[in-house]
């Protein structure tokens, strides 16, 4: 069997102890940066992307060296901005609302270590999610906070059997203290940023204003009366509260009218039309073979969403649907709807 693995690092702990077990396996890891581009303004506090700056970088390096493993920093900018910025702005010039995440693990991070991984003749690549990869099929990590399988969802099936997540069996508390037994005892203190990692939380309004633009539109609400003025849909998401520029609130986001330009709000944040039980998904991506009748799962339509009882249906064309047996709120268009057969991964779809 070829020992030699791919190990992507980010210079945060769980990559970290991901190659760390990988060396106490037996295994040959090599540690791997993607360098990847960053939204150049002045506004943007991550100065540099967090995951590939030069500190990460040089705490990812330090770690190799400490493992005596080889370490190298691959370049993926160009394909950073082509694959998953683009596709961002694309996403929201549709009105719809990205998952840069989900994007990003199929069109870049996996692709990006699998080719380097083919460069050095290693059969396999591995990075610190939280997820499980048994007999080929993508399972919950064994830690309920921490699972990564919503982002991981469109995987392409047929990379699985390469892929190793080490950290699957274990829970963030285990690994932050075998970071502490192994001698890394600094990442008890440092913080791991929540931001997408190529424009900070704080800036993504002036990115949307000097990237997407300004495209005025009317504020009505559920029952058509004129309520004032938004500056583009695309600030906004369904089910949003805060940031709608009307007095007398607070109101929610319900509904996006693209042709009309028109954004739907209520006073309730329970109202009827932000609940839905039947979603379409295009594209999709399943990792198991396509169901010919309907099937029982558990679905979320975001990461941090409890799994809901619901039906999904055979495709038709390039579209599966899922229906869920109670509503569901805030159903949004771009986010990845993902589904389970108890722990197991069935497979996910963009919602429509």
């Amino acid at each position: 069997m070829n020992k030699k693995v791919i190990v992507g690092m980010s210079g945060g702990v769980d990559s970290s102890m991901a190659l760390y077990l990988l060396k106490q396996q037996g295994y040959e890891p090599i540690g791997v940066s993607l360098k990847y581009d960053v939204w150049d303004d002045p506004a943007n506090d991550l100065k540099e992307n967090v995951c590939c700056s030069d500190e990460s970088f040089e705490i990812a390096r330090h770690v190799c060296e400490k493992l005596g493993v080889p370490y190298h920093i691959v370049d993926s900018s160009e394909n950073f901005k082509r694959e998953v910025v683009d596709y961002v702005k694309g996403e929201l010039r549709a009105k719809r609302t990205p998952n840069p995440c989900v994007i990003c693990n199929r069109e870049l991070k996996f692709k990006e270590l699998l080719d380097f991984a083919d460069e050095q003749g290693a059969d396999h690549v591995a990075t610190g999610h939280y997820a499980r990869i048994i007999d080929n099929q993508l399972y919950k990590g064994k830690d309920p906070d921490k699972d990564q399988t919503y982002t991981l969802s469109f995987l392409k099936r047929e990379d699985l059997g390469r892929i190793l997540f080490p950290l699957g069996e274990y829970t963030k508390p285990q690994i932050l203290q075998m970071a502490v037994d192994a001698g890394f005892e600094f990442y008890q203190y440092r913080k791991q940023s929540q931001d997408w990692c190529y424009v900070s939380d704080k800036a993504f309004q002036t990115f949307l204003e000097k990237e997407i633009g300004i495209e005025r539109g009317e504020i009505r609400s559920v029952e058509g009366e004129l309520l004032g003025e938004h500056q583009g849909l695309h600030f906004y998401t369904i089910g949003q509260r805060k940031g709608i520029p009307l007095e007398n609130g607070p109101f929610f986001v319900v509904d996006m009218d693209p042709e009309k330009n028109e954004l739907i709000v209520s006073r309730m944040g329970k109202s009827p039309e932000l609940f839905k039980t039947q979603i379409n998904l295009s594209p999709f991506n399943l990792f198991v073979d396509p169901p010919e009748t309907p099937m029982q799962v558990q679905a979320k339509i975001r990461y941090r969403q409890e799994a809901e009882q619901a039906t999904l249906y055979p495709p038709t064309q390039n579209t599966i649907s899922l229906e869920f047996d109670t509503p569901i709120r805030a159903i949004t268009k771009g986010q990845y709807a993902v589904f389970y057969d108890g722990e197991k991964v069935v497979g996910a779809g963009r919602i429509v």
